[in-house]
């Protein structure tokens, strides 16, 4: 959640953020009205328990008619009191309510507009030309098959649409993506972190995913636990509730989960092969910093993510993500998308976003250092989305026979292996 502070200081800011994100502008103004009564019920509430307790002290001491009055005012102002701490709850539970609605606050730079409003930041590697090369190339799930990879039918067989079997080569790949990512974080100075997949709902709403992005979270209403659609829910939450000092941070985990999305709103969209799936796998980033430190960290954690890719030897762009097509929780973020030759296009890869406090402050997550407690900053990053990569590896780095020339990072962790080999025609 954003600073109250920051509300009442600049709500003009505020407003403007909500616009640039396409979200309520009114709910600015309703919430610095809910505010404003949740402290004036305050100030109303700390009058009147004055109020009793100079009563209070003066009943001891009366007599006779006297002490019948002072009685009388004590019962009435005994239910003014109530009544004041009433409206006091119910004032700031619904101020509550409603910051839990607002989204962070926008960056004065990021693009305004929707999906299609990004901005280019840099290009790197060039898209393959198969026409020189003498062959149409294929696309993922045609390599996959070949190479006895990938099997959707049975997925679909067995979980429904979007579901999938990562087979002999695939799932090799799968635990040589994840153990080359996790080396390269674990070098970076990453906490390497096997999360749980199941969360608490205050988790998952601390996060900020139970609002726009509440259609794509899995619920399992009978036991109210949530399934994760990243690590990044679990690792915002792991200090949920706690002050570390300052001399600790940075705080840097690559966590490593499975990932449940519903991809709500998406049908129709990626259908074929393992772009778009409800189940995957991920190695994610995610930072505890100081607040001042946040906006140098997400240059960090956006390097680690160009770094993997360029190891991967897979052509991709860096894009500014325009502010309608944030998340609620990011302040900016950063798309590093690889170019998929069959699809003619570039398509998102990894993210990294800059929470800032947002996160934090919902989670009760703190700092101490010599000016107090204060909240901290978060931040995350996509390292490795493993289907996604997979489809872009096979499609980036195949030849005419079916086979994929397997890249030089992978290959210490398939057995030296430097080309995956049809198995079938």
């Amino acid at each position: 959640m954003i600073d109250l502070r920051l509300l009442r200081e600049d709500p003009d800011r505020v407003r403007a953020s909500q616009r640039a994100r396409g979200e309520d502008v009114e709910l600015v103004d309703a919430l610095l009205s809910a505010d404003e009564r949740r402290r004036s019920s305050g100030v109303r509430f700390d009058q009147l328990r004055a109020e009793q307790k100079t009563l209070g002290k003066r009943i001891p001491k009366a007599q006779g008619d006297e002490k019948a009055e002072l009685l009388k005012q004590a019962g009435e102002l005994s239910a003014a009191v109530k009544a004041a701490d009433a409206e006091q709850d119910e004032a700031a539970a619904e101020a509550q309510r409603l910051l839990l609605q607002l989204s962070n606050i926008v960056e004065p730079d990021v693009p305004v507009g929707g999906e299609e409003d990004f901005v280019v930041l840099e290009t790197h590697g060039e898209a393959r030309d198969f026409a020189a090369e003498g062959f149409e190339p294929k696309d993922h799930l045609e390599i996959g098959q070949l190479l006895g990879a990938i099997d959707t039918e049975r997925g679909a067989k067995v979980s429904g649409s979007r579901f999938y079997y990562l087979t002999g080569v695939g799932a090799l790949l799968e635990l040589a993506l994840v153990n080359a990512a996790i080396a390269q974080a674990t070098e970076a100075g990453f906490v390497p972190m096997l999360t749980p997949a199941l969360v608490k709902p205050r988790a998952m709403e601390g996060t900020g995913f139970l609002g726009q992005a509440a259609e794509n979270v899995y619920h399992l209403e009978k036991d109210d636990f949530y399934l994760v659609g990243t690590s990044e829910v679990p690792l915002a939450a792991y200090h949920m509730d706690e002050i570390v000092d300052a001399e600790s941070l940075p705080r840097r985990y690559a966590g490593f989960s499975p990932c449940f999305r519903r991809e709500a709103g998406t049908y129709g969209k990626d259908t074929r092969g393992i772009f778009r799936v409800h189940q995957f796998d991920k190695v994610e980033m995610f930072s505890y910093v100081a607040p001042e430190d946040s906006v140098a960290e997400h240059e960090r954690l956006l390097a680690w993510e160009k770094q993997w890719l360029n190891a991967l030897g897979l052509p991709f762009r860096v894009i500014d993500v325009a502010s309608g097509d944030l998340g609620a929780s990011a302040t900016r973020k950063y798309d590093c998308e690889a170019w998929i030759p069959t699809q003619g296009k570039y398509r998102e890869l990894t993210s990294a976003s800059n929470c800032r406090e947002f996160q934090a402050r919902r989670l009760s997550v703190r700092m101490r250092d010599e000016n107090g407690v204060r909240p901290l900053a978060t931040l995350n990053g996509t390292l490795c989305a493993v289907p996604r990569t997979i489809v872009a590896i096979f499609e980036n780095h195949q030849q005419a026979d079916g086979s994929v020339v397997v890249p030089e990072i992978l290959r210490p962790y398939l057995g030296g292996r430097e080309v995956l080999e049809p198995v079938a025609k």
